[in-house]
């Protein structure tokens, strides 16, 4: 039998694909920006946070989860392909696997022992989902929430074109305790990641294709005004509700008020000037079957989003835990001649490629932060103003949940103190929830608790 329209009904994918037509966003023009613009309008340094993720393990063979033993004269065994660049917490020496960061000495620290615990009932392949959100999925968040970009951009994503920035290799979403992206806006609110370079370039720089600005203002408030009818007719029959149906109206009409922000936020933007950015030596139709160039495309377009000053808050999943579907799966072939998939590596941890593909993976993170480091900005460069978390929820070949391999980057003038190796472990243990308290705290959100914290590192400051 079929239900009978009532005249509240709404038709949801109407009033979106109204909103979306307002929301497209920009176009990229890359590289050759020899100095950064984005402290130009007020004079102010933009403080700046990304997080960037690795998938399937690194190669740990020096001990449980990757901590040194000691051998029978009491020294430190440690491995020249082991993610960790040194054995013992200490000042950083570096081996075969970390070398792409050894002149990035003074601007990066690791960190040995910190996780969520609420990942450590969803295994390594599923607590990829709470690297930056650090909820637990396992037993009282089943549907994720929040993570510290989006943490960040809520209190000062206004400041720019884009609030945030979220890019994975694989796009989309993914599904629970199978994330494709690392970016949440709250708990069932994860963001779709973004993995076509000419479609992140395309919302960044050329948000209004060939339509004229005003073309794109009279939409805007086309959109403004269905969204206005939405609310006011919702109201109107909202408190004839049940409960249940209240609840769920309610967590429609916040979704709508998003949009509504975003809507006022794009027309707002429409005032200000694009910026022009050279693409010369980008190639933005780069496929997964050229693996670093493309890494570092998607690499370069976050250093435009952030030398122009587009947002100051990115995320990038450069590997997701379940790939198997994708181009990703067969990287360690396209790389290293690997016969295998990429995931196997973490399986069979095989001699003579599992410390090479780790320090793949360096060297275009290293690329990333040397690009930073020599843009000048201020009295400094970018990586001083750049806070970039690097890592894994999945540490090592026993698809544990605990022991991040972790790297800290940047924020030199956010206090920032490098060039160590920090381990929290046995007596010293702490959450990792710690670091993106003194994270969100740099970079002026001003938080005292995130997720399961219990305060703040400041051993990594000045």
């Amino acid at each position: 039998m079929t239900m009978a329209c009532k005249s509240w009904h709404v038709n949801r994918r109407e009033v979106l694909k109204g909103a979306g037509v307002a929301l497209a966003m920009p176009y990229l023009n890359a590289m050759n920006v020899e100095k950064s613009a984005a402290a130009s309008a007020t004079g102010e340094l933009p403080k700046r946070m990304m997080a960037t993720y690795i998938s399937y393990g690194v190669y740990m063979p020096d001990g449980p989860a990757g901590i040194p033993r000691k051998n029978a004269e009491g020294s430190y065994e440690h491995h020249e392909w082991s993610w960790w660049p040194c054995a013992k917490a200490g000042p950083l020496s570096f081996n075969k696997s970390s070398e792409p960061f050894r002149e990035l000495k003074e601007s990066l620290t690791y960190l040995r022992g910190l996780d969520h615990k609420g990942g450590w009932k969803l295994g390594g392949h599923s607590s990829g989902d709470v690297f930056l959100t650090g909820a637990d999925m396992a037993e009282v968040e089943t549907t994720n929430n929040v993570s510290i970009d989006q943490l960040a951009a809520k209190h000062h994503g206004h400041k720019t074109r884009h609030a945030s920035l979220v890019m994975g290799t694989e796009g989309g979403t993914g599904s629970y305790l199978r994330s494709k992206t690392l970016s949440h806006r709250g708990p069932g609110k994860p963001i779709p990641s973004l993995h076509k370079p000419q479609e992140i370039f395309n919302q960044l720089f050329s948000p209004y294709g060939d339509k004229g600005v005003e073309q794109i203002r009279a939409n805007l408030r086309r959109d403004a005004s269905i969204l206005d009818l939405l609310m006011e007719h919702s109201r109107s029959f909202h408190n004839r509700l049940g409960a249940e149906d209240q609840q769920k109206m309610d967590e429609y009409l916040e979704s709508v008020r998003d949009i509504e922000k975003r809507i006022e936020r794009t027309s707002q933007w429409t005032h200000e000037p694009l910026p022009d950015v050279n693409t010369k030596g980008l190639n933005l139709e780069v496929t997964h079957k050229e693996p670093q160039e493309y890494i570092r495309c998607m690499y370069d377009l976050v250093y435009l989003a952030f030398v122009t000053d587009q947002t100051r808050f990115a995320t990038f999943m450069t590997e997701s835990e379940h790939s198997s579907s994708s181009e990703m799966w067969n990287y360690a072939n396209y790389v290293l001649g690997y016969k295998g998939a990429t995931h196997d590596i973490a399986h069979k941890r095989p001699e003579g490629y599992s410390g090479q593909w780790d320090r793949w993976r360096a060297e275009n993170h290293a690329y990333f932060l040397k690009r930073l480091r020599d843009t000048p900005e201020g009295a400094g460069n970018m990586l001083d103003n750049t806070l970039v978390l690097w890592g894994s929820a999945h540490p090592h070949a026993s698809h544990s949940g605990m022991n991040y391999p972790l790297q800290l980057a940047g924020g030199k003038n956010l206090g920032f103190r490098h060039g160590r190796l920090h381990e929290f472990v046995d007596d010293k243990k702490v959450p990792l929830a710690n670091l993106f308290v003194t994270m969100l705290n740099a970079v002026d959100v001003p938080v005292k608790r995130f997720a399961d914290s219990t305060g703040n590192l400041n051993q990594l400051m000045s």
